[in-house]
């Protein structure tokens, strides 16, 4: 049961797949519903802090780089503004709207994404860290609710 565990963990790490496929997968190997969720959540936001802290300090330490300068410096100040613009226009609506962007199950948001572009225009991280664990929350609640009823239907 721990290997079920551990695999359920590391694909809710994976781009893309995150815990949006570690949770069916979960509910596939017929693993607990509780822990699952728990470690689903769990191994969702372990690369959050990382991409967070060290997206945009790539991209400054490119920003003098011969080849890649240009693109890190585009990166940089297109990023700066519109995270500037988005907080000024949304104010406290910024916090939801990632929240949202990282909880809707579909194809290009999630964790990762969310945390990339929060990163890129340079959010706040404690603000980007609840946000995006209320939104894995969600996500896992609706993957999680679908996952089961999936299950049950066609069982």
């Amino acid at each position: 049961m721990f290997l079920k565990y551990l695999i359920v963990f590391f694909v809710s790490m994976i781009p893309i797949i995150e815990l949006r496929g570690a949770i069916p997968i979960a509910v596939g190997m017929k693993l607990p519903t509780i822990p699952s969720f728990i470690i689903a959540i769990i191994g969702n936001m372990v690369p959050v802090p990382f991409i967070f802290l060290f997206a945009r300090r790539i991209l400054e330490w490119g920003k003098d780089k011969k080849i890649i300068g240009g693109i890190c410096n585009f990166f940089l100040k297109k990023g700066t503004k519109a995270g500037d613009k988005l907080e000024k226009n949304m104010g406290k609506g910024l916090f939801i709207a990632l929240m949202l962007f990282v909880g809707i199950p579909l194809p290009g948001t999630g964790a990762w994404t969310g945390t990339l572009a929060a990163s890129l225009l340079d959010f706040d991280f404690k603000k980007t860290t609840i946000s995006v664990l209320a939104g894995v929350l969600l996500a896992g609640i609706i993957m999680m609710s679908l996952s089961i009823l999936g299950i049950n239907i066609f069982s």
